[in-house]
């Protein structure tokens, strides 16, 4: 694991956890809700669908590739899973004609399986820990379970279960409030962090499908391809900023604090 160890201490593969990695976090699921939906109805969807694979594909090998943490690499990869995986959920319910229901259940149960294998291999689930190839892996493998489960749920609250888009938007902010107020009072901070985690994907979902979805849908009908645009702007200016800033670098022991300046340029 030549790169990923510096001195005495080991440098992680992702964010320090923080106001602005729940920030981006929140406005990647938008985006990539928008994108997708722009992209699948506006053009042929099984193209779409594969070029969403491919630069899916290609962010990730670049995540991997890189030795530690950067910002550019990780978020671009958030970015994608939110995109592809909106497509893998949208294709199972509008292709395959699964019910939302279903998809739910399949998400969770694939979320359950990789973390339990996770846990069990590693003897850890968090974040903090991610500074081997393959926890790196457990840790993609479940953040792209929790996007197509917070997709497929969304859907769920604001279609099958007819709360609307908004009404949806509105119940997921509040839902992720408990984790935040049981960290705070102490219980596990994985498992806080993993159940925000998933919450974040239908609250972005949500609000995006609300100012892009026709008002005819329950939206605004300000449609998917301005939403697509503002999101994508807002969340480029995001990782600039936190690029030139520093302010998403994960915690790292005193002794590696250079070397880890040096490489993040």
């Amino acid at each position: 694991m030549a790169g990923r160890h510096q001195g005495s201490a080991a440098v992680p593969k992702v964010p320090d956890v923080n106001p602005w990695f729940w920030t981006v976090k929140i406005l990647t699921t938008a985006m990539g809700e928008a994108v997708s939906d722009f992209l699948v109805k506006e053009y042929n969807p099984y193209l779409a669908v594969l070029g969403g694979f491919i630069v899916f594909a290609v962010a990730i090998t670049w995540q991997f590739r890189v030795p530690d943490y950067r910002t550019w690499p990780y978020w671009t990869a958030v970015a994608m899973v939110a995109v592809f995986g909106t497509m893998v959920a949208d294709a199972m319910h509008v292709g395959l004609g699964v019910p939302y229901k279903v998809s739910v259940t399949l998400f969770a149960v694939a979320l359950a399986v990789v973390l339990f294998t996770w846990y069990r291999v590693e003897g850890t689930l968090s974040i903090h820990s991610i500074v081997t190839p393959r926890r790196e892996i457990f840790y993609w493998l479940t953040v792209c379970c929790t996007f197509a489960l917070g997709t497929a749920t969304g859907d769920l609250t604001a279609t099958t279960l007819h709360l609307g888009y908004f009404t949806s938007g509105v119940l997921f902010t509040l839902a992720i409030i408990v984790p935040l107020v049981a960290w705070r009072l102490g219980v596990n901070p994985v498992l806080t962090f993993w159940v925000a985690y998933i919450l974040t994907r239908p609250i972005g979902a949500s609000f995006a499908d609300f100012f892009g979805m026709p008002k005819t849908s329950g939206g605004l009908g300000i449609g998917h391809g301005p939403v697509s645009l503002v999101t994508i702007v807002l969340v480029v200016a995001c990782i600039a900023y936190l690029a030139r800033t520093g302010k998403d670098h994960p915690k790292v022991a005193a002794d590696t604090r250079y070397q880890y300046a040096v490489r993040q340029g």
